[in-house]
């Protein structure tokens, strides 16, 4: 099992830090066809071989994804796309 495990700081309120958390999820959903739903603050991923959350706080964004056998070699490129798209969307 690989794990993703990344926390960033954040200064939103906690509607803007959960649009922020959504539009992650809507691009890695597109990316690398993940599903997700939110059960309250904690946003769930899940897909064959892929299974992780986004936890809101009031000062951090975590996200923490565990990787399959067969998804292995694609870690690193999750993981840019992950801090790149937190990137993006905190800097907005």
């Amino acid at each position: 099992m690989s794990v993703i495990d990344v926390h960033r700081a954040h200064t939103l309120d906690k509607e803007h830090a959960r649009e922020a958390a959504e539009s992650l999820a809507e691009d890695l959903s597109s990316k690398f066809e993940l599903n997700y739903q939110w059960e309250g603050d904690q946003l769930k991923f899940k897909r064959s071989g892929v299974k992780g959350h986004l936890n809101i706080t009031n000062d951090d964004l975590h996200v923490h994804l565990e990787l399959g056998m067969l998804l292995r070699p694609f870690k690193s490129r999750i993981e840019q796309e992950i801090h790149s798209q937190l990137d993006q969307i905190l800097k907005a």
